[in-house]
């Protein structure tokens, strides 16, 4: 969205700096800004549910508190049953299917613009804004939107934003993606706003002790959690575990098994009750399949050369990718990657510019070269 043209802009305020820098660089421009802030749990819950991040208690707080400083309307929206359904309900349903879920994703794709974008044209905005760390350009020859990463390149965001599409495009602004995170936070603390010393988060906000085992046993899976067998891929029983669901591929913590070397976890399967795990060269894979793809600049070619993110802090790796279905697509990365894991996503680039993205679907049981050859 072009700065030049002053546009009425409703800014996702979620309390945290980047957020709130935002709404102050758009009101600078001289756009007509309001803020807003999702409320995802209901309070009466969050003490006992331990997610106290999520009802954005102390975010609504700092918020509004940033409003009144700038002088901005200011509202809180409950979109605690649309949340519940399409993120956590989703994040637990990943899981229970052995796979490792990314609930950002679900809530950008879902929550922070689709939905948000509905309430804040019906309250008369013309667009929304973030404080994600990405760009948008215009092309006008074709008249479409790209998404590049953003200036900060350690704090790039644009890889949790490959659902999106030109459906939102012309109607969001990202104001900070043209700057580093230092540069955020010394505009906060130039207009003294409150929350210019707050450190980021990290965690998922609906969990934020990072236990993601105790949350779905107590949320979900009451009746699961029965114990089951450690093994090893040629099915040596190493010990037992409480419930497959505590584990992720790749995670090398929390197993208390013994071995001659380093362990991994390669798999959870459901079905049998099993963590299945193994040494640090069986979890490094190359070749996967990706379905669901969302293009954004789809390429001419059925196989294309492309970097490819399989984790929001995976460095980009060089890949051959072949588009194999209408959303589907194999990659195959000119070097072994560590723990590529069904349930997280895959995101193409071109330098900076975003080609696409999809959900990894599956990974070959064996390294392919052939693709890498092309």
């Amino acid at each position: 969205m072009s700065s030049d043209k002053k546009k009425k802009i409703l800014v996702a305020m979620s309390g945290g700096v980047d957020s709130s820098v935002a709404a102050a660089i758009l009101k600078e421009q001289g756009h007509d800004v309001a803020g807003a802030t999702i409320r995802t749990w209901s309070p009466d819950n969050c003490d006992n549910r331990n997610t106290r991040a999520c009802c954005g208690l102390t975010g609504v707080e700092d918020a509004r508190d940033v409003a009144d400083s700038l002088g901005i309307p200011y509202w809180v929206f409950n979109f605690e049953k649309e949340f519940k359904e399409h993120v956590v309900d989703y994040f637990a349903s990943e899981y229970k299917k052995g796979r490792t879920p990314n609930p950002c994703i679900a809530c950008n794709e879902h929550i922070k613009f689709r939905l948000f974008l509905s309430r804040a044209r019906k309250l008369g905005y013309d667009s929304i804004a973030t404080g994600h760390y990405a760009r948008l350009v215009f092309d006008a020859e074709t008249a479409t939107y790209h998404l590049t990463e953003g200036m900060d390149a350690s704090k790039d965001q644009s890889y949790v934003l490959f659902p999106l599409g030109q459906d939102i495009f012309p109607f969001l602004s990202l104001p900070i993606g043209g700057f580093t995170k230092d540069e955020i936070r010394a505009k906060a603390r130039e207009i003294n706003l409150c929350v210019k010393d707050k450190p980021d988060s990290q965690e998922i906000c609906f969990i934020p002790s990072n236990d993601y085992g105790a949350f779905l046993r107590r949320e979900y899976l009451t009746s699961a959690g029965e114990p089951g067998v450690i093994r090893t891929q040629d099915g040596k029983i190493l010990g037992k575990h409480e419930g497959y669901f505590n584990f992720t591929r790749g995670q090398r913590r929390g197993m208390g098994v013994a071995f001659t070397e380093r362990l991994y976890v390669l798999n959870t399967d459901p079905e049998t009750n099993e963590v299945i795990v193994g040494t640090k060269e069986q979890i490094m894979q190359r070749s996967f399949l990706v379905s669901k793809v969302n293009w954004f600049a789809k390429p001419d070619q059925n196989i294309f050369r492309a970097l490819v993110k399989i984790r929001s802090q995976h460095p980009k790796s060089p890949a051959t990718v072949e588009q194999v279905g209408e959303n589907q697509a194999r990659v195959v990365f000119d070097l072994d990657q560590d723990a590529i894991t069904p349930g997280q996503a895959a995101v193409f680039y071109e330098g900076i510019k975003v080609l696409g993205g999809g959900w990894i679907e599956s990974v070959d049981a064996g390294i392919t070269h052939e693709l890498s050859r092309s």
